[in-house]
């Protein structure tokens, strides 16, 4: 079988080169909802092997072909270890063409699939990959002009962000894979703080309990995804492990903050600030605490309260106060979208509570601009504009997946899972976040709307019109 898809880009050749050649690459380009996670990628495009973890411990080794490398237009790469090269015979040509449009230079990538695999197999993966690369680099360039920064000589506005050294906890989550990922493409030098022994130049360990002296040497901004999952049963031995893994550690990386002088922190944070029901009240940054007898509500409140160091040290903090991220690798959605292709998929309870999400691009798209960009400090509702409630949600799940709506959930369904507490502020919470900041400073959402953000990451394009 082979395959061949096309997609024009409004960039130059050069740039689309350069964002294939960057760490981080494959990951970007290798969609969360599929069999494959890379692990080790290769150096260069011209040579080495890029190794993708498979499920019950398989491994896909993808070779580069050095014979095929053509420098900024040609690399490929075939896949050279067993069952895999005997059943499928895969080789991938890239190539990429200067064009001219309307709006000047662009480029034509051309991927070309030789392999005994079905066409139709391959639609969603190219799909996800064509709207994230595009996704990327016009990110990039949206940036830069919320930064003031126009193209130069021979230079697109996303090619001319500045550089930075931008440290990441919590970078192998979701989250934090994604982020890097995106923070790699983009030209910045990214620092893992592990903590276990640092496997290279890439890394540093660190220890949330006493932070080396010397862990944000040279860093310009510090990036905090670390955190114990939010989600599971309300125990009161749950709640303390949620507790300690995010306050202690916070205020102890905000004082090593203020003694390295490091610029700039971005921090999570969740919804869950404001409580699990505000009787239908729109929640924008400037809303109150929800009550400190809430679990949730008060170990955030106090996880933002954590960065006093850092903010009196004259640090500008970003806080993102992030609902639930839609992926399709982790988190929330796998098990959803699992439950609805079983047709089991049916709302919770009366279905009318809030479902403030936000897409795993958009939000490591608010990392990058919070990073960079001065005027965000503070509270940020990291959620879309395109909120809706767990029914809507569940209809649309529904329809993206060709599945009927499964039948309802019982209000006692979730605590069974959860308890009490744990179902009434997580499944059941009503929180009608809004981005209200962002909105007010014209940010633009790559998928403000639910339909496409769930057809992007579980790899279901929209039907062609013909």
């Amino acid at each position: 079988m082979s395959a061949r898809f096309v997609q024009q880009l409004p960039h130059r050749r050069e740039r689309v080169a350069d964002w294939f050649a960057r760490p981080g690459a494959v990951t970007r380009l290798t969609p969360g909802a599929a069999p494959l996670t890379p692990r080790a990628a290769a150096a260069d495009l011209a040579a080495g092997e890029t190794v993708f973890a498979m499920p019950v411990g398989l491994s896909w080794r993808a070779r580069h072909d050095p014979a095929a490398f053509i420098p900024g237009r040609r690399f490929a790469d075939e896949v050279v270890n067993a069952p895999w090269r005997a059943l499928t015979g895969w080789r991938h040509v890239h190539e990429l063409a200067d064009s001219r449009g309307p709006g000047g230079a662009g480029t034509v990538v051309v991927d070309r699939i030789r392999a005994r695999v079905p066409a139709a197999a391959l639609h969603g993966l190219f799909a996800f990959r064509h709207t994230t690369l595009a996704g990327d680099l016009a990110a990039a360039d949206r940036l830069a002009g919320v930064l003031g920064i126009g193209a130069g000589v021979g230079r697109e506005p996303g090619e001319r962000l500045p550089r930075l050294t931008i440290a990441v906890t919590g970078a192998s989550g979701t989250v934090g894979t994604a982020l890097v990922a995106l923070l790699g493409t983009a030209g910045h030098e990214v620092i893992r703080l592990v903590r276990g022994a640092a496997a290279g130049p890439g890394e540093r360990r660190w220890d949330p309990e006493a932070p080396a002296a010397d862990l944000l040497e040279g860093v310009d901004a510090l990036v905090h995804l670390a955190g114990a999952p939010i989600a599971g049963r309300f125990t009161e031995a749950h709640l303390a492990a949620v507790r300690d893994s995010r306050v202690g550690p916070t205020r102890r990386l905000a004082e090593a903050v203020a003694a390295a002088g490091t610029p700039v922190v971005v921090s999570a944070s969740a919804v869950g600030y404001y409580g699990a029901d505000r009787g239908g009240e729109i929640l924008d940054e400037d809303a109150a605490a929800g009550p400190r007898t809430e679990a949730l509500a008060g170990i955030v409140a106090d996880w933002e309260d954590a960065w006093a160091p850092a903010r009196a040290a004259g640090a500008r903090v970003a806080l993102l106060r992030t609902g639930l991220v839609l992926a399709g690798g982790g988190g929330l959605l796998p098990p959803l979208a699992g439950l609805t292709r079983a047709c089991l998929g049916g709302r919770l309870g009366s279905g009318r509570q809030w479902f403030p999400w936000i897409a795993l691009d958009d939000l490591v798209d608010l990392y990058h601009r919070a990073a960079l960009d001065p005027a965000l400090a503070g509270p940020v509702n990291a959620v879309a504009p395109g909120g809706v409630d767990n029914a809507a949600f569940t209809r649309t799940l529904a329809e993206v997946l060709r599945r009927p709506v499964g039948p309802p959930v019982p209000a006692a369904g979730p605590a069974l899972l959860l308890g009490r507490r744990g179902a009434a502020e997580l499944a059941l919470a009503d929180q009608p976040a809004v981005p209200a900041r962002l909105v007010s400073m014209g940010h633009v959402f790559r998928h403000p709307g639910l339909a496409g953000a769930l057809r992007h990451e579980l790899l279901r394009p929209a039907p062609e019109r013909g």
